[in-house]
């Protein structure tokens, strides 16, 4: 899978452009959102250079794992909120606007914060059984790089 195009992540990694950081180690970089649906609003972003979480190495997947947990509770403590939402968006269909992996921290602050509105919908047991059976043999064929 080729890496995608540069992306303004690209420009905020290598210092080109100025960011609030608040994390950053080998793998990945954290900052502030400079548009933030609330106060704290934070950004997780790998080094690495892959627009889909599916295209990430274990090493950049594991370390944004690392790094994630961390920011949530920084977060939380730095806001003094009590609730917040962890969004991550793959695909322009998906609302992903920037190509490039990331992860949103965003503080539910009062009405601050995002708004979801859940359609759920009803699992029928034999489509379930279906999908389940698909998504094992799936995973079975696939190895940790995703080809």
């Amino acid at each position: 899978m080729s890496a995608p195009s540069p992306t303004i992540f690209d420009e905020i990694i290598a210092g080109r452009i100025p960011c609030h950081r608040v994390y950053e180690d080998d793998h990945v970089l954290a900052f502030l959102d400079v548009g933030p649906l609330s106060p704290g609003h934070t950004l997780l972003i790998p080094k690495e250079r892959k627009a889909h979480l599916h295209a990430l190495s274990d090493e950049s997947a594991a370390a944004l794992g690392r790094a994630l947990p961390r920011l949530c509770r920084a977060v939380m403590k730095a806001t003094g909120a009590s609730a917040y939402n962890v969004l991550q968006n793959n695909g322009a269909s998906a609302h992903q606007a920037v190509m490039h992996v990331h992860f949103h921290i965003i503080p539910k602050l009062g009405e601050q914060g995002l708004g979801i509105r859940w359609t759920a919908g009803k699992l029928d047991a034999a489509a379930a059984e279906r999908m389940a059976t698909a998504i094992t043999a799936a995973l079975a064929r696939t190895d940790a790089h995703g080809e």
